[in-house]
């Protein structure tokens, strides 16, 4: 004889609990600092590409013109290249590493690239002819000059006192 079934409308119905495999957060985590360490970024495919290449750069203006600097640590001089085009400014480089390392049983091979741009539209009042960069220590320097015309000079003016 069949035995009906009956579903109580009132008491929610909840499904049963899954297995959850206890080490799956301490791999998460693990995961995690070593994707931070290799300048990664968490996917859902796999391992992602590096995070992109963007260089931290201050401008100041100075009384005689405009000084830019770039940060870019672990590049090479030579591949860095500066422009100026139709009054825009562009900064271009690449980083290229690669890390071999062997031991008996264990070898390791890894290799990163990355690449920047980063552009600036110069004011009008910028001497372009005179526009000069350095590079030290993973610091790209621009001195941008304005030209003598559009130098603000300053006068200073005597306050007197109001006559009564």
């Amino acid at each position: 004889m069949a035995q009906e079934i009956k579903k109580s409308s009132t008491a929610p119905q909840t499904p049963a609990p899954r297995y959850r495999d206890p080490f799956e957060r301490m791999r998460s985590e693990i995961d995690q600092v070593f994707n931070s360490f290799l300048g990664r970024t968490p996917s859902l495919f796999g391992d992602a590409p590096p995070e992109r290449l963007v260089p931290s750069i201050d401008v100041r203006e100075t009384p005689t013109g405009y000084l830019v600097e770039a940060e870019l640590p672990g590049i090479d001089e030579k591949d860095v290249s500066l422009t100026l085009q139709d009054g825009v400014l562009t900064i271009k480089g690449e980083k290229k590493s690669e890390r071999k390392e062997e031991k008996d049983e264990y070898h390791l091979m890894e290799r990163s690239y990355g690449s920047f741009q980063r552009s600036f539209q110069l004011d009008s009042n910028i001497d372009d002819g005179k526009i000069a960069a350095t590079f030290e220590k993973g610091v790209l320097k621009i001195n941008l000059p304005k030209r003598p015309d559009a130098v603000k000079t300053e006068k200073r003016i005597e306050i007197g006192k109001a006559s009564s």
